[in-house]
């Protein structure tokens, strides 16, 4: 896709000071040393790989920006000092830079040894860019020399806009008639700045038997316990209301697919407190079969053709609920090693680099799975931290949750 999606300019307005800024991170664990060689190999592929290109803005109002191939980046950033084992999660989040991804650099690679041996690796995207698993595959492709070229439009901007025209103006009628009011300025949840602008965030390890066994044993799938352990988990921390309101991100790629651009569609659902994991798998799926889309069947390039701050206020809070659970699925093969270094486990999570308090969103915690052979890896980020006062409790809670299922966990 040469031109941006319509939730790649979701993201974009974000960015550009329109809502909560978003860079996908994901983080590396390995069982010895890694080379600074070999991750400075790495740098360089991802230099030239899907990552490796910016947003340029086109002239012509009605135009899609579009992508082009930019291999403007930050050094390897490489520190020698030791982190401790279980301050990694917290040194990936205190190494994310300002990430533009419109003039670069849209990612940064950072590495440090930790001080019981192996190596964390971090690598932050803008959420422009790509999406969770989309910035999985590209350091896959990196780990085995594949590149994939940024495709640049064939069209001119002037014949873009006339189509996205067409399409808005069309669709916008079609609507009319069907008898759809247009699109209201939604309202956007809006809660007291926290005393602390700190989020909270945790990583553990799960032993994939025993989340396999405990999934089997109340008859769920591995994502339904998921989400019901994130909403317990929300619950524990003091949430005070008996329905939670939970946004579920879905991959759209078809099986197989390597697009590294964002491939996301938004399902969402409400649980209720004390509700069996069996109605969770329930609620769930009437999520999933109920995406949701642009307003009252008015076309989603609607967005694409208005004034950019209007644009903003009509996507206002979309994807926002009290928790989000992102399932990241099974991890690519290639990520089970760092060259001749074998990776002891992979997480993968959203941050937002140096969010102010005022701009926090509605949701108050995010999950996200990915599920690799030696270890499932659970990431929790926390943005209530006048509840969750600091990772250690935000971890003891996950703890917990997770020891009720008879689930063994070994923190980050």
């Amino acid at each position: 896709m040469s031109r941006l999606s319509v939730v790649d300019e979701i993201f974009l307005r974000s960015h550009r000071g329109l809502g909560t800024p978003i860079a996908m991170q994901g983080i590396w664990r390995t069982a010895d040393q890694v080379a600074p060689d070999l991750l400075a190999e790495l740098h360089s592929r991802l230099r030239v790989s899907a990552l490796g290109r910016r947003v340029v803005i086109p002239r012509v109002p009605g135009a899609r920006p579009r992508w082009q191939p930019s291999v403007r980046a930050y050094p390897l950033d490489y520190r020698h000092t030791a982190v401790s084992p279980a301050r990694v999660a917290a040194w990936a989040w205190s190494v994310v830079p300002e990430l533009d991804p419109e003039h670069g650099p849209g990612w940064h690679l950072a590495a440090a040894p930790i001080a019981a041996g192996g190596t964390a690796v971090a690598l932050s995207v803008s959420h422009v860019l790509a999406d969770a698993r989309g910035m999985l595959l590209a350091v896959a492709d990196a780990l085995t020399g594949r590149t994939r070229a940024v495709a640049e439009p064939v069209d001119s901007d002037w014949a873009d806009a006339g189509r996205q025209y067409r399409i808005a103006v069309g669709g916008t009628i079609g609507a009319l008639v069907r008898g759809g009011r247009p699109p209201a300025t939604p309202a956007v949840e809006r809660r007291p700045a926290p005393a602390d602008p700190i989020p909270r965030s945790a990583i553990l390890d799960i032993h994939p038997p025993d989340w396999a066994a405990a999934a089997a044993s109340r008859a769920v799938s591995g994502n339904s316990l998921f989400v019901a352990v994130a909403a317990n988990i929300l619950w524990g921390s003091g949430f005070d209301n008996d329905v939670i309101d939970v946004a579920l991100p879905v991959d759209e790629r078809r099986a197989g697919a390597t697009d590294v651009a964002n491939q996301l569609r938004m399902a969402t659902t409400a649980l209720r407190r004390g509700a069996a994991p069996t109605a969770v798998q329930d609620a769930c799926r009437v999520g999933y079969a109920r995406p949701a889309g642009p307003p009252n069947g008015f076309p989603a390039e609607l967005l694409g053709v208005l004034p950019r701050r209007l644009a903003y206020r009509l996507s206002a809070g979309a994807g926002e609920r009290d928790l989000l659970c992102s399932d990241i699925g099974r991890l690519p093969n290639e990520l089970a090693t760092l060259g001749r270094h074998r990776a002891d486990a992979v997480a993968a999570r959203a941050v937002h680099p140096r969010l102010p308090a005022a701009r926090f969103p509605r949701t108050r915690l995010s999950a996200y799975l990915c599920r690799g052979p030696q270890a499932h890896t659970l990431a929790l980020v926390s943005l209530d931290p006048d509840r969750v006062v600091s990772d250690d409790a935000l971890t003891a809670l996950a703890r917990t949750e997770l020891a009720a299922l008879g689930v063994e966990t070994h923190p980050w």
